[in-house]
């Protein structure tokens, strides 16, 4: 496995789906971690990640510098590089001239990292210092017009410094200088798959569950979906799946989830209709982030009340995935910053006896995807959209009631119909509406009307750490836009959004 140590980057999310595409297990940890923790994960080698602040700011991240002497391979990256350079000696200075964006990258020496990347190379910068000092033993290895300093090496301690970003798709030769890390310097084996996963998964479930009871909280996404397979192959009839009707699911969304576990999976399941608690305590809450919360702690009540009349249940079960850790970094005290909080992170309230049990928490959507088609789920469970664990309440912008989720549910009803029928559902990440808190006028059958906006958000994405908004054809937009206005009640106006992500997340709230 590869250690990736977090400094803050908004791409080390990226860096893990690189390594772990070549098939090389890794994982992300802050730089708080201790080195007997470290040397408890027994990586191949060490990637130090890029970030935000300058090596000389005051409460600038730093990793315990006995890394350095573990014997392993480390790569540092653009801050990691900085980093590296500080601790052994270097120097690190501002930069005349501050370099984002594309760059073109001179190669002085094709080994190494570059072994097999042409001389002259595109890549991608963004960095304000530069490394104005080597220290001893390290040579430079490629460079760019505004940065003499782009990579470096010391091949006898094995490591290895980049300026710039071989994690995102603008660095042409990017995966092959990681590839290069992972295999000729670090020797590692290509022996992460899905099938192995699944081995070590069921034996950590057992190992760590014995002959406990364990509830899951099942939603019907693909999240709860994996996991609940997942558990029941590994401890069978010890799993119950607890399904809470929060009243704030996509239309049908109840018999749906009944029908596919109960009767088709014959996994236990008991139904929780509590709509009317999550709406009561939503009522007038505004602020996206408290939504969150409240529903987040709502349904751990919820489940905690649900464990009770269940004799003998020692463990909740979450489809917590890597990304919702990553985003909630203020779980575990690392410098990225907080996005969003998630639901199913953050840890349970005291008054809560139950222990976690995680079986997705270091897997990404798409590998989660792969996860349910190894275990024999239906495409249609594999490749259904993602749903958020808040659910309509943060596609309602403001205040959540009764009667405007059901203008979003129809509405959004439609939306899927239309996608479904131009055979776009599949090509798609995420395709649903938003319920605006504003109103325009407009006119039906002569008359005025002044009455609610709908926004319609679909993108295309590989992992959801980045998404581009989809071109979606004009006549199935105005096909949408049409029913919506004809057919459901208090809408007179539909918008469709073009942003992505970043600047924008997939989600609204």
């Amino acid at each position: 496995m590869i250690l990736i140590i977090d400094f803050g980057s908004q791409y080390n999310q990226l860096i893990a789906r690189r390594v772990r595409e070549h098939h090389v297990y890794c994982q992300i940890e802050p730089p708080t971690i201790s080195i007997p923790d470290i040397e408890a994960l027994t990586p191949e080698g060490i990637i130090l990640s890029g970030g935000p602040a300058s090596i000389y700011s005051k409460g600038a991240p730093r990793v315990d510098r006995g890394i350095f002497g573990l014997g392993l391979p480390i790569l540092g990256i653009c801050y990691g590089l900085q980093y590296m350079v500080d601790s052994l000696g270097g120097k690190v200075i501002r930069s005349k001239k501050r370099e984002y964006g594309f760059a073109e990258l001179s190669v002085n020496k094709q080994k190494g990292l570059f072994a097999g990347v042409k001389k002259k190379t595109q890549c991608w910068m963004s960095h304000g210092d530069s490394i104005g000092e080597l220290p001893d033993g390290f040579s430079i290895t490629a460079s760019t017009s505004n940065t003499p300093v782009a990579a470096i090496e010391n091949v006898k301690s094995r490591f290895y410094g980049l300026q710039f970003h071989p994690e995102v798709v603008h660095t042409e030769n990017g995966k092959k200088m990681l590839a290069n890390f992972l295999f000729a310097v670090c020797r590692c084996k290509k022996s992460w798959s899905m099938k192995s996963f699944v081995t070590h998964a069921v034996d950590d479930i057992r190992r760590q569950v014995g002959s406990e009871k364990v509830i899951l909280g099942l939603s019907g996404g693909v999240d709860s979906s994996v996991a609940a397979v997942l558990l029941h192959r590994a401890i069978g009839r010890q799993l119950t799946c607890v399904f809470v009707d929060n009243g704030v699911l996509r239309a049908n969304e109840a018999e749906r989830v009944i029908s596919m576990f109960k009767k088709h999976l014959r996994i236990n399941l008991h139904f929780s209709r509590s709509g009317k608690l999550f709406l009561k305590k939503l009522k007038g809450v505004i602020e996206p982030e408290r939504k969150r919360k409240i529903i987040g702690r709502t349904f751990i009540e919820v489940f905690d009340a649900e464990a009770r009349k269940i004799k003998g249940v020692k463990f909740l079960a979450q489809g917590t995935l890597y990304p919702d850790l990553i985003e909630s970094r203020s779980a575990f005290g690392g410098p990225s910053a907080v996005i969003k909080s998630h639901h199913n992170v953050g840890g349970l309230p005291k008054t809560m006896k139950l222990q976690l049990v995680e079986p997705l928490k270091h897997l990404f959507k798409d590998e989660v995807r792969l996860l349910g088609k190894e275990l024999g789920l239906a495409d249609d469970v594999v490749w259904r959209q993602p749903f958020p664990g808040p659910g309509l309440a943060i596609r309602i912008i403001g205040d959540v009631t009764a009667q405007r989720l059901s203008v979003l549910r129809k509405a959004d009803t439609i939306l899927i119909e239309e996608i479904r029928a131009a055979n776009l559902y599949y090509k798609l990440w995420q395709s649903f509406t938003i319920l605006l808190p504003l109103k325009s006028v407009g006119i039906m059958g002569d008359q005025r009307t002044y009455e609610n906006i709908v926004a319609i958000r679909a993108v295309t994405s590989d992992d959801a750490m980045t998404a581009d908004w989809a071109r979606l054809p004009q006549d199935l937009l105005a096909r949408v836009s049409t029913r919506i206005i004809n057919e459901v009640r208090g809408i007179n106006r539909v918008v469709y959004d073009v942003s992505s992500k970043p600047p924008s997340t997939i989600e609204w709230e």
